[in-house]
């Protein structure tokens, strides 16, 4: 079912509404768009309400390039509503990806709770290209988790020891209060120290002590690589040909594809820090990933950033030439360098 709100506010509102009423919902939405959701994103991350948000990314800030590319939204989707609280979102780079990863956005949204986010770009959005629809038995569907037990004695934010708490469906005879106010396990404001500290550390670490569930991320040549080029998106796919250029010529390269881009596969990029020379970032923004690239490598490695400010996509050619750029360092320096 598809209902046309009056803004983007609204469609935020009703998506979490339609989900307390049982439905699977999302919106889709670009830049400006995605700004003026961040509120009721923030409500939803507070009264843990399973949930899709696809963001198109362009050229930002402002209106900035309507209908061209970019991916200035990164660090909005990880920090764009106040306070603490914890996200996911995921980064395709086909239409066929895209077909992919909408199960997967709803499946961990339900199973942990909480707005998930499909980072797209413009390039991504009206590309054209094969997509192979699998049979609908193939295709994995996780609900979240019903309460069991007296209705009477129903707790709507009581979590076991997965941190996530049984998700009643209103008119199903359940008493339910949810708020954006701090609050207790009957879901009751509660405006103490003591509850805020219990419920926002329980909101970040239902997704943090679960990372090895929910980041997906594909390694290709970096069990040698020394340098190791990391994208996510539409750049991933200029970053694969410009790695397979780069060993063509004799370079050790490799990449890492995100396709989860929060929860931040921390480990592995640290990992990867202390056997790698080098790390290349191309992003279409002045760079974003690559901080996070940069605080995981912990100075272990130098980390280039080949940032596009939107309206085009890198060229391989144009990756290939930082890749040879951090071949020929000699040294490790660490920090962020920019092409």
């Amino acid at each position: 079912m598809f209902i046309q709100m009056e803004d983007e506010l609204a469609s935020m509102a009703a998506i979490l509404g339609a989900s307390w009423a049982g439905s699977k919902s999302m919106t889709v939405t670009s830049g400006p768009g995605f700004s003026l959701m961040q509120e009721n994103i923030g409500l939803g991350a507070m009264m843990e309400v399973p949930c899709v948000i696809v963001d198109v990314q362009r050229g930002s800030p402002s209106t900035g390039l309507p209908t061209t590319v970019g991916q200035g939204d990164v660090m909005q989707a990880r920090w764009g509503s106040h306070g603490d609280y914890e996200i996911i979102a995921l980064a395709p780079n086909s239409p066929q990806e895209c077909f992919n990863i909408m199960p997967q956005a709803f499946n961990l949204s339900e199973k942990y709770r909480v707005p998930t986010i499909v980072l797209m770009d413009e390039c991504t959005s009206h590309m054209s290209e094969k997509v192979v629809i699998p049979k609908k038995k193939d295709i994995k569907l996780v609900d979240r988790k019903k309460p069991t037990g007296k209705k009477e004695k129903y707790l709507p934010y009581k979590a076991g020891k997965d941190m996530v708490p049984p998700m009643a469906i209103a008119g199903e005879g359940y008493n339910i209060c949810t708020t954006g106010l701090t609050h207790n396990e009957k879901g009751y404001p509660d405006l103490s120290a003591e509850c805020q500290d219990s419920l926002v550390r329980r909101l970040c670490d239902k997704i943090r002590f679960n990372t090895e569930d929910i980041i997906q991320i594909e390694g290709e040549n970096v069990n040698d690589a020394e340098v190791i080029v990391v994208a996510y998106g539409t750049p991933s796919r200029s970053a694969k040909r410009a790695v397979a250029l780069a060993r063509d010529e004799g370079i050790k390269a490799g990449m890492l594809r995100l396709f989860t881009v929060w929860p931040f596969p921390e480990k592995q990029v640290r990992k990867l820090a202390l056997q790698a020379k080098s790390f290349v970032v191309p992003e279409i923004n002045y760079g974003q990933v690559v901080l996070e690239v940069d605080r995981c490598a912990a100075g272990n490695a130098n980390v280039y950033s080949v940032p596009k400010m939107g309206g085009e996509l890198h060229s391989p050619e144009e990756i290939l030439n930082v890749i040879e750029k951090a071949a020929g360092e000699k040294t490790v320096k660490g920090g962020i360098q920019y092409a």
